[in-house]
């Protein structure tokens, strides 16, 4: 099987729209690929805070259908990384709430999966604030794998991996716009959600700067047993690489450990020092 993922460059002066333009150009480039990835945010920046009321759309808007018509074109699987979301409100408020949604693309440009990131980066300010949480895992069947869709930050929290894996994933996908100051937490942490859930990690991240932020770059596709099949530099580029979806069922059985796992626990008890 055959991945690219596209590192694109998220810069000031380049509009919304050329850059949709460029990125629609870069996936139907990748005809022959069988999986192609674009990062989370790609259309604003991740840390652009002040562009997501600004420049959110509905579900099923321009980067909704430029992104469709370039996974038909190139006839590839496109994970078209994530775009900040206005969705109608539920009944529950009267405000309209923003997501921060990745869309995944059939090759016959039909929308297959739609995956709202659970957990929002910023602690008590930017996407934590201003965007809505997801509640749902969301796995993607594709013709040799399983794809569990997770969004950035997500990466620093394993039990959301272990659902995927649970819920059938092989190989997962983490589009992000990871700051380069933590540039070692990235590879770290894509690497350890490699071992432990003995599966595929393919992590697309931005380069570029977004709103002063300096991006990681380094788009890196990790093994079940945790080796770099490959690695992106600090720029604009795209990752291709071949990997067999086979070896995450032939690593799971000559290494067992997810057999091994021991759920419900007792909590600690409290010491009485009366």
């Amino acid at each position: 099987m055959r991945a690219s993922l596209i590192q694109i460059a998220v810069n000031e002066g380049e509009s919304v729209d050329s850059r949709r333009r460029r990125a629609a150009a870069l996936v139907c480039e990748q005809a022959g690929t069988d999986l192609v990835v674009l990062p989370e945010l790609w259309t604003t920046g991740a840390f652009a805070f002040e562009e997501f009321e600004r420049e959110a759309e509905p579900l099923e808007g321009p980067t909704y259908e430029a992104m469709a018509k370039a996974a038909s074109d190139a006839g590839v699987w496109l994970h078209a990384g994530s775009i900040p979301e206005r969705a109608a409100s539920d009944g529950h408020s009267a405000a309209d709430s923003l997501y921060n949604t990745s869309l995944v693309f059939s090759p016959s440009g039909e929308l297959a999966a739609v995956y709202r990131k659970i957990h929002r980066f910023g602690f008590d300010k930017g996407e934590a604030v201003l965007m809505s949480a997801g509640r749902e895992l969301v796995t993607v069947p594709l013709p040799d794998t399983t794809l569990g869709l997770a969004t950035c930050y997500d990466l620093r929290f394993p039990e959301l991996f272990r659902g995927l894996v649970d819920a059938g994933a092989q190989t997962l996908v983490v589009p992000a716009g990871w700051p380069e100051r933590r540039r070692a937490h990235w590879t770290l942490l894509a690497r350890a959600r490699a071992v432990e859930d003995q599966a595929f990690v393919l992590a697309c991240g931005t380069a570029g700067t977004h709103a002063g932020v300096p991006q990681a770059g380094h788009s890196i596709v990790v093994d079940p047993w945790g080796e770099v099949l490959a690695e992106a530099g600090p720029g604009e580029e795209v990752l291709t690489v071949d990997f067999d979806p086979a070896r995450v069922p032939d690593t799971r059985d000559q290494f067992p450990a997810l057999k091994d796992r021991v759920l419900g626990l007792e909590q600690p008890r409290r010491q009485d020092n009366s």
